[in-house]
């Protein structure tokens, strides 16, 4: 296997980009961050809760 500046593998990747669309890993990020986002919420503002004992 030849090797490949980082120029060419730019190039390429550049030109294969309009093709693929939305991908599966970009999917996976959205959910993970959103997911995250509301397991951070309520981990936080749990400490807020008054305890009326």
């Amino acid at each position: 296997m030849e090797p490949h500046s980082a120029a060419a593998w730019l190039a390429e990747a550049a030109n294969a980009a309009p093709r693929q669309g939305s991908g599966d890993l970009l999917k996976v990020v959205l959910i993970v961050m959103f997911f995250g986002c509301i397991l951070t919420a309520w981990f936080l503002l749990r400490g807020y809760k008054q305890k009326d004992d």
